[in-house]
């Protein structure tokens, strides 16, 4: 079935980007020395898109693979999880390859083989006008401009969709040292800010659009200045803060023993969003927000433990079974 068909059914929110196959070991150690790799898939949009669902979002996700059989995996586990899957097969470019290896249980490096990849090849044409000015949010996060100069046309061109029928674009900066310097993302990343109306970053990431030294409630102010009505500064476990409509919010993260960070920026995003789309006041959104980002810290994989909303509840719990 093509984009064009499938984009009918409409969603909420409309994200794009590239999500790849992903092998890890089961157990710490150099990878050199693993007898054997586990196969998933992973990527921060699809991170998000099914964070968003299993919160009861519904949401739309766009992207290129290969034609080949981890683009088959892809593809499968995506719309397993409910979302609605616009996958543009390439039969000239594979599906991107990412490699986790957990060298202590502590350190984590991930390794990317995505140059040339099918999702590095996304360009305007493959953007769904209908789908995006049909949806209530557009998502797109600042891994997708960097990973080619047609992907960074797609993205911009959604954004100028979106804007044009008054649909609310959501930039989350989300920056990869492997794609490009923070010299390259700089201005790329400010003309993203510019044009979004709510904007996630880390301390780092909101350092590289408008200078770092700065404390987090300035960064969100300086990046408010930019033209977004709403500002998160994500800071893992001290929390976030934010900027909305002038107004300075801050918020606790919720103590837990992480097991892997990976996803958890992607996971607070979803939950903030779900909760401003189902008109939350800010503080909820937040507290949302951070629980999510909480759940995909307590499991190995990227999306796996992304929780449903009636589990949101359980890092209250003061019995740890349920009976």
């Amino acid at each position: 079935m093509s984009a064009l068909t499938e984009a009918a059914v409409p969603t909420d929110v409309i994200t794009m980007g590239e999500t790849m196959a992903l092998m890890k070991a089961a157990t710490p150690g150099p990878l050199a020395h693993a007898g054997s790799l586990g196969l998933g898939m992973g990527g921060a949009e699809t991170n998000f898109a099914i964070a968003l669902k299993r919160l009861g979002t519904s949401v739309t996700w766009l992207g290129r693979v290969g034609q080949d059989s981890l683009g088959d995996l892809v593809l499968r586990e995506v719309a397993a999880e409910g979302v609605n899957t616009l996958g543009i097969r390439d039969a000239e470019a594979p599906t991107g390859l990412m490699i986790k290896e957990r060298r202590t249980l502590e350190h984590l490096k991930v390794w990317y083989y995505r140059s040339g990849s099918a999702g590095s090849r996304l360009a305007p044409e493959d953007v769904p006008a209908n789908a995006v000015r049909k949806a209530k949010l557009l998502h797109l996060t600042g891994i997708t401009p960097a990973l080619s100069e047609s992907a960074r046309e797609a993205a911009q061109y959604a954004v100028s969709v979106a804007r044009e029928a008054g649909v609310t674009v959501s930039f989350d900066l989300n920056y990869r040292a492997a794609l490009w310097t923070e010299d390259q993302a700089g201005p790329v990343f400010r003309a993203f800010i510019e044009q979004a109306d709510i904007v996630f970053a880390g301390d780092d990431e909101a350092g590289i659009a408008v200078g770092h030294g700065s404390e987090s409630l300035e960064l969100a102010h300086r990046i408010a200045a930019m033209g977004p009505g709403q500002v998160v500064i994500k800071n893992g476990p001290q929390g976030c803060v934010a900027v909305i409509n002038g107004t300075e919010y801050r918020q606790e993260a919720v103590r837990i023993n992480a097991v892997d960070t990976v996803g958890a920026g992607d996971a607070f995003v979803a939950g903030y969003i779900s909760d401003l789309l189902a008109g939350a006041p800010v503080e909820d959104r937040l507290r949302t927000g951070v629980r999510t980002g909480a759940f995909a810290c307590l499991v190995t994989g990227d999306w796996e433990g992304m929780p449903q909303r009636h589990e949101l509840g359980l890092l209250d719990a003061t019995d740890p079974v349920a009976r």
